[in-house]
C-alpha cells in the first residue's frame, strides 16, 4: 500500500482532467512538435479485405485465406477481422470474426460504467508496478514517461480466466460476467488465427499449440477523454506489442499504424470489427519475416474513445526464440531469445519512447 500511497500523491488522470472542463492540456502532456500527430493525414484506400467465414471449421480454410493473411503479416503487420459479410474497400478487414455483437456491445459498455465510477473507486486499484495483475493508471507508464499520454486504463491478467477473474474489478456490478464472456471468445479467435498465421509461414498449424493454451492473456481497457487541444498529444505514444497478437475493439477511429514506407496510417473504424496486430513475439519467431507493428492512439476534440485491448503472449517465463525451421544459411538467426517477464523488466525501467525492446533482441549479422 505504500507504494500505491506514493504514486496516488502524484496522480492525475486523463478522466479527472477533462471533467475539469479545462481549455488546454497540461505541460506535461505536450508532445515536441516533432512527435505531434498530423491531422491531415488521408485513411488508406489499399489495405485488404480478409474473409474468415470457414473459420469455424478450420479445414475449410482456403489457399487463398493464408495467402493474404501471409502478405497482410508480411507487408502491413496488421488487419481486422469483422463479425458479418460485408464489402468494404478501404479497411483491413478480416470479416466474420464470429464473436457474437452483442458480446463485444456488453464489454464496451460495462467499459464506459467503469471509467464512469467516483475517482476514490477506481483509485483503489491503482499502481505503479507493471508487474500487478490488476492495475489501474493512466499515461503507459506513469513512473517513467517523461511526456504522459491522454489515457486512463485498467489492465488485468485474463488466461486462464478462473485464475484472475476473481481479482478484476467488482464495481460495475456486471464488470467481471460481461467483461468475462469478451475474454473466453477472443481467447477462442486468438487460437483459430494464430493457427492460420503459422501455417502462412510454412509451419504446422498446431505449432506450439502447448504453449499457446498454456500461455498469457492481458486485457487492457483503455478511456481515452475528448482533448482541448488534440493535436499537441497523443492517447498512447508509438510502440509494438510484446506479444505474438493483439486484438482490439473500440468505439471510434483513432489507431494509426506505420507502414512499410515508415508513413502513418490510420486505420479506419469499422462497426463490429476487431483489429489484429503482430506483436513482437511473432516478428522473432518468424525469424523477421513478419513484422510486428509500430502503432499509435491519436485523440478528439469533442468525444471520447475506449477500446478493449487483448494481448497474448507465451506463459510469463517462458523463453521463446525464432522457429528452427525457419532457419538456416540464407536466413541466419537474428533475435535472441526472451520471455514476457522480461520485457516487462524493461518498461518498468526504461521509457518506451526512446527505445523498442525488440531492438535489444536483434542479433547483428556476421
Amino acid at each position: 500500500m505504500e507504494q500505491q500511497a506514493n504514486g496516488a500523491s502524484s496522480f492525475a488522470s486523463a478522466v479527472s482532467l477533462d471533467q475539469l472542463g479545462m481549455s488546454s492540456i497540461p505541460q506535461r502532456y505536450v508532445l515536441p512538435p516533432s512527435q505531434r500527430p498530423s491531422p491531415h493525414i488521408p485513411i488508406s484506400t489499399t489495405l485488404p479485405i480478409i474473409d474468415l467465414s470457414s473459420l469455424r471449421d478450420q479445414s475449410l480454410v482456403s489457399r487463398s485465406t493464408i495467402n493474404e493473411i501471409r502478405i497482410a503479416c508480411k507487408e502491413i503487420g496488421c488487419f481486422q477481422v469483422y463479425i458479418a459479410p460485408a464489402k468494404f474497400e478501404y479497411a483491413p478487414n478480416v470479416i466474420n470474426h464470429g464473436i457474437d455483437q452483442s458480446v463485444m456491445d456488453e464489454a464496451l459498455e460495462v467499459a464506459t460504467e467503469f471509467f464512469n465510477l467516483p475517482n476514490d473507486e477506481k483509485m483503489s486499484l491503482f499502481s505503479e508496478d507493471v508487474h500487478k495483475p490488476v492495475r489501474y493508471g493512466t499515461s503507459l507508464n506513469q513512473a517513467r514517461d517523461e511526456v504522459y499520454c491522454w489515457r486512463d486504463f485498467i489492465k488485468h491478467y485474463s488466461h486462464p480466466i478462473s485464475d484472475w477473474i476473481h481479482m478484476w474489478p467488482s464495481n460495475p456490478s456486471n464488470y467481471r460476467e460481461n467483461m468475462g464472456k469478451y475474454v473466453k471468445a477472443v481467447q477462442t479467435l486468438q487460437n483459430q488465427l494464430l493457427e492460420i498465421i503459422f501455417e502462412s509461414l510454412g509451419l504446422n498449424s498446431n505449432y506450439l499449440h502447448e504453449e499457446i493454451n498454456g500461455g498469457s492473456q492481458t486485457l487492457a481497457v483503455n478511456c481515452y477523454p475528448a482533448c482541448p487541444e488534440p493535436d499537441l498529444t497523443l492517447g498512447i505514444h508509438p510502440h509494438s506489442d510484446y506479444g505474438s497478437i493483439t486484438m482490439l475493439l473500440q468505439t471510434r477511429s483513432g489507431l494509426e499504424i506505420k507502414d512499410k514506407n515508415n508513413n502513418w496510417m490510420p486505420v479506419p473504424f469499422v462497426e463490429g470489427a476487431l483489429v489484429v496486430q503482430l506483436g513482437d513475439q511473432m516478428e522473432v519467431m518468424s525469424n523477421g519475416q513478419y513484422k510486428s507493428v509500430i502503432h499509435r492512439a491519436t485523440v478528439n476534440g469533442d468525444e471520447k474513445r475506449f477500446s478493449i485491448v487483448s494481448l497474448h503472449s507465451f506463459a510469463m517465463d517462458r523463453k521463446m526464440g525464432p522457429a528452427v525451421e525457419l532457419v538456416d544459411e540464407q536466413h541466419p538467426k537474428s533475435y535472441k531469445e526472451f520471455c514476457f517477464r522480461e520485457f516487462l523488466d524493461f518498461i518498468s525501467c526504461n521509457d518506451i519512447t526512446k527505445g523498442r525492446f525488440l531492438d535489444t533482441l536483434k542479433m547483428s549479422k556476421p
